[in-house]
């Protein structure tokens, strides 16, 4: 890679786009929800009851929350059916799906900071 490009090459702090990437995923349970979207389609409830074991869990408050900024910032959809009750289904965009490279080397890299730590 070009040492004057990407990352190592962006000198204007402002607009700093692995700054941007790390505002996308920013939050205490964005990351479990698109782990859970790898899997697939998932219901409101089903991605509530999916993280119910984690800590306290999530509030209905926080995960809308946490699902209408990722929906803004591209890399899920919300699909609303129009019925009794209504159903909403929440599914990664491919922006999202491009996000998987990323996370896993984020998770690659923390296997071996976990593994430098402890020898």
């Amino acid at each position: 890679m070009d040492p004057h490009s990407g990352f190592a090459g962006s000198h204007n702090h402002s607009q700093c786009k692995a700054e941007l990437a790390l505002k996308v995923i920013q939050g205490r349970w964005k990351l479990l929800i698109l782990r859970e979207l790898l899997e697939g389609v998932r219901r409101f409830s089903d991605l509530q009851r999916a993280l119910s074991g984690v800590g306290q869990g999530v509030s209905q408050k926080v995960l809308t929350a946490q699902l209408r900024e990722l929906e803004a910032d591209g890399v899920i959809t919300r699909t609303v059916f129009p019925e009794v009750p209504p159903r909403v289904d929440y599914a990664l965009t491919d922006l999202g799906r491009e996000l998987m490279p990323v996370l896993n080397g984020l998770h690659a890299w923390g296997e071996r900071a976990e593994q430098r730590r402890s020898d």
